[in-house]
């Protein structure tokens, strides 16, 4: 087979690979709806709420699981045999295909406790090591919290008042996102929506905010950098593939590198900050909660007894109990971040020590999962996928980020305890 001939053959498979998978809205299918929310208000959050099997049964899923199903199985089969079964694009391409087949199967178990069981499969649980024989996600939430729990936020950073109007809101992000996009022949469109639960919401070239709201200075820059720079900046770059178009496309897998990769951008930034981090965290330990069996109902009291507010506790449980029922486990969609995190902080350590600061950008292509970044360089190399057209700033000159992870590479082998007993005279 001629360079050509490969090329538009991968190219037509990934394209297949894209259309089968176009049906498919998670989050959408398993969202609750603001009826269930004002049901909960209105028993003075002491039922809990109403939802069941039948509750997901009248909300369809807009596809047909088991058509869609055999569209997967059908082009796993032909890209094995076309491909073979080791090129590095093939064994993604089937690795998406497989994900999408658990995901079905995950969407079509709504409301039973096995939905739970296919969320874990996918996103994983709050006690898996985040490296052979080392700590645990819910080990990393106890440190955080014990961290947090230590920070007044009110002493040292000043109230960002939300007295941005939705309207404002909109044109202060677009001009922001035009001015980091607009150089790379790549547009990011913004734009107010009455339709949308949370403050704001990002799609394939787009970032929806809640009409009716108001925004903080703060708000917009994790906005800009969060969902504009990492969420959609990488989607934009696997739609510019001239080859590999299916790394514009996410599976639960690529949530993870994506989640933490935005986490890291925000940190990076100096966008993110304590509050955000404790929403983060109170994700896992609810999480983590209910894998042990806590329903909803108490996983909510714990949070209130806390200090959080009503609204808040609310928004953390619903989002993990989102696509199972008060009593049924765990969707765990929100270990990503964390987990993510971690994952992609110590890529990037290992890449600066071991002088491949040239797989850094590969983070960026697209919608990856970072066991498989050794694949992309091979396709890079071989020209059937196109180094990122855009970055986010931090990333572009990665002087600066060597210079900090070659820091950190030493810095994490300091015993923290010893350096706190020799600096207890300044912090006392």
């Amino acid at each position: 087979m001629s360079a050509e001939a490969h090329r538009a053959t991968l190219r037509d498979l990934s394209e297949r690979l894209v259309a089968a998978q176009r049906g498919i809205r998670i989050l959408d299918a398993v969202a609750w709806d603001d009826g269930v929310r004002e049901a909960f208000f209105a028993s003075g959050c002491r039922e809990a709420p109403r939802v069941d099997r039948a509750y997901y049964a009248r909300r369809p899923l807009g596809f047909d699981p088991a058509s869609t199903r055999d569209a997967f199985e059908s082009l796993e089969r032909e890209i094995l045999a076309k491909l073979g079964p080791s090129h590095p694009a093939g064994l993604i391409m089937v690795r998406m295909c497989r994900e999408y087949e658990t995901v079905l199967a995950m969407l079509e178990a709504r409301g039973t406790p096995e939905f739970a069981r296919f969320s874990a499969t996918l996103y994983g649980r709050s006690t898996d090591a985040l490296h052979p024989g080392q700590a645990s996600l819910a080990d990393l939430a106890a440190l955080l919290d014990a961290a947090l729990r230590s920070i007044d936020e009110h002493a040292f950073l000043e109230a960002a008042p939300r007295d941005i109007p939705t309207d404002r809101a909109v044109a202060l992000l677009q001009e922001r996102l035009d001015r980091a996009f607009g150089p790379h022949g790549l547009q990011v469109k913004v734009r107010a929506d009455d339709g949308i639960v949370a403050d704001a919401a990002a799609g394939s070239d787009y970032i929806k905010l809640r009409a009716g709201t108001h925004f903080s200075e703060r708000d917009l820059t994790a906005l800009e950098v969060h969902e504009g720079w990492a969420h959609v900046g990488t989607t934009l770059n696997g739609r510019c593939q001239p080859v590999c178009t299916f790394l514009g496309k996410g599976t639960p897998s690529t949530t993870i590198t994506q989640e933490g990769l935005a986490l890291l951008v925000e940190v990076v930034s100096f966008a993110s900050h304590p509050k955000r981090l404790r929403r983060v965290t109170d994700r896992i330990r609810v999480i983590h909660q209910v894998e042990e069996g806590a329903s909803f109902l108490e996983a909510f009291a714990a949070l209130c007894d806390e200090g959080r507010t009503r609204e808040e506790a609310w928004g953390t449980c619903a989002r993990v109990f989102r696509g199972s029922t008060p009593r049924a486990g765990p969707f765990s969609k929100d270990l990503a971040y964390s987990k993510g995190f971690v994952l992609v902080y110590n890529f990037i350590r290992l890449a600066v020590r071991r002088g491949r600061i040239d797989r850094i950008p590969l983070l960026f292509v697209g919608k990856v999962v970072l066991d498989e970044i050794g694949k992309l360089a091979e396709l890079v190399e071989e020209g059937l996928v196109e180094p990122p057209r855009f970055l986010p700033p931090p990333f572009r000159d990665l002087s600066a980020l060597t210079a900090w992870m070659a820091y950190s590479n030493f810095l994490n082998r300091l015993d923290l305890d010893r350096v706190e007993a020799d600096f207890a005279h300044l912090l006392g």
